[in-house]
């Protein structure tokens, strides 16, 4: 039989809230772990902005957007 239940993992325990599974005592079980920690990882910091040459044109690209959307609905 296989039974599936939700749990939480508090050290070395796995603590089930709502199910009754003391009809299971002594069973041998088979645990999933769903929604596992990833793996944290620190990337390094990159300076885009000294890949870019700064000129007038990047200087109002907000402005010229804006512009661009305001009337591009019927």
């Amino acid at each position: 039989m296989l039974a599936a239940v939700k749990g939480i993992v508090q050290g070395n325990t796995v603590v089930i809230k709502d199910d009754d599974i003391r009809e299971y005592d002594g069973a041998e079980v088979v645990v999933t772990l769903l929604n596992y920690p990833q793996k944290k990882s620190t990337k390094a910091f990159v300076d885009w902005d000294s890949f870019a040459i700064p000129s007038e044109r990047g200087k109002n690209v907000d402005e010229y957007m804006r512009e661009m959307r305001e009337n591009d609905r019927v």
